[in-house]
């Protein structure tokens, strides 16, 4: 058994990229970005106007204000601005020539002679100027950034229609177990429903990936060799949930080095997880989770979610939140890091959900979060702060 530590190291130092495609920018939404977008133009590509009113000289605020033309957006002015002068001037139209100040309409009376008067005290001088947000080949968006609706607004911006993404990585699913049945079946005695591997397809699919089934494994070493070695041929990513404790069954170890994987841990000191199998295989790394459905959630979580992203060049970090604990909590054992579910109260507090353990699926939806308890801690004290790792 190695320290989390050891293990997240050991995941992450075997992973590889997924390679590059470029996709429309209008169908990149929460991909990763793999280079840089950089923009074709300068924003503000000339000095507008922020607001509508009278574009004018400053020097000439006391003084009545010839109107000598008016500027719509999207109209390029043809007189410049000279003293006494205006031009009557839209929110996001050109600022002429001559005019260093845009007062506001409701600043201003039109006059029976029908010049403009300022009146107003002082005025901010509400033009945008040119470059000032971006200039032309500035790096707008970096790679490795996870693409959301307002990068695309700025793709958009920047006329950068065409996006390199990482690629997807490919994920196979497999499940293991003669108990196992499919959901829509009704389970038999000593049987149970498969929820594993939805679970883990779902959680795939968050993170970015592709997920494809590779069905339920029998307790037979030559079916599920068959089934996990047709799944590292065909993928990036392999994950086989069950078969991997110590009972008779459990040989999906020996049956991944049989199919040339060379695995580097079988066990980590995490409650719940702590059968977790990885190893490496020339075409493919493998994950043989718990069977248990919240241990392979957490060991997901934990290992599989920041390596997916990272073979696409993302550094993913959970979001995690701060609050008191409602009560105090004890274990029996510190010898492993711990999770437990917790859900946060209207009033600000962390509360333990109601877990038996790992088998205890139904109590996660329940969870706003969990609670990581390092090893060697045995208890949290009532009102200590703890982080909330959000799920």
């Amino acid at each position: 058994m190695i320290p989390f530590e050891k293990a997240f190291e050991i995941v992450m130092n075997s992973s590889f990229r997924t390679g590059t495609e470029i996709v429309p920018f209008t169908r990149s939404l929460n991909r990763i970005l793999a280079a840089d977008v950089t923009s074709d133009i300068n924003m503000p590509p000339f000095n507008k106007a922020s607001v509508d009113g009278f574009a004018c000289r400053k020097s000439d605020l006391s003084n009545d204000l010839e109107i000598i033309e008016t500027i719509p957006a999207g109209k390029w002015p043809e007189k410049e601005v000279d003293k006494n002068q205006c031009t009557r001037i839209m929110t996001g139209a050109a600022v002429p020539e001559g005019a260093d100040c845009v007062i506001m309409v409701e600043d201003t009376e039109t006059l029976p002679s029908g010049k403009v008067r300022f009146t107003g005290t002082s005025t901010k001088e509400n033009i945008a100027h040119k470059a000032e947000d971006i200039e032309k080949n500035d790096v707008v968006i970096k790679a490795g950034k996870q693409i959301n609706p307002q990068d695309i607004a700025v793709m958009a911006t920047v006329g950068h229609t065409s996006v390199t993404v990482s690629k997807i990585p490919e994920i196979a699913v497999i499940s293991t177990g003669d108990e196992l049945v499919e959901p829509h079946m009704t389970p038999g005695i000593s049987q149970i429903r498969n929820s594993n591997a939805y679970q883990l397809i779902a959680q795939a699919e968050r993170a970015g990936a592709v997920a494809k089934y590779y069905g339920i494994a029998r307790d037979d070493k030559e079916e599920t060799y068959s089934i996990i070695s047709r799944a590292i041929d065909e993928n990036d990513l392999v994950l086989i949930t069950g078969g991997v404790s110590m009972g008779d069954f459990d040989f999906v170890p020996s049956v991944l080095e049989r199919a040339g994987v060379k695995i580097l841990f079988t066990r980590v000191a995490v409650q719940p997880g702590k059968p977790t199998t990885f190893g490496v295989h020339r075409k493919a790394i493998v994950f043989g989770l718990p069977g248990n459905p919240v241990s392979s959630f957490v060991q997901f979580e934990l290992l599989v979610r920041p390596l997916i992203n990272n073979m696409m060049g993302y550094t993913w970090k959970p979001v995690t939140l701060s609050f008191p604990m409602r009560e105090k909590y004890s274990r029996k054992s510190a010898d492993r890091m711990g999770l437990i579910p917790v859900s946060i109260t209207d009033d600000g507090f962390v509360r333990r959900v109601e877990f038996h353990g790992s088998a205890h699926i139904s109590a996660l939806p329940d969870a706003t979060g969990m609670v990581i308890i390092p090893h060697g801690v045995d208890s949290i004290e009532k009102g200590e702060i703890v982080n909330v790792r959000l799920i």
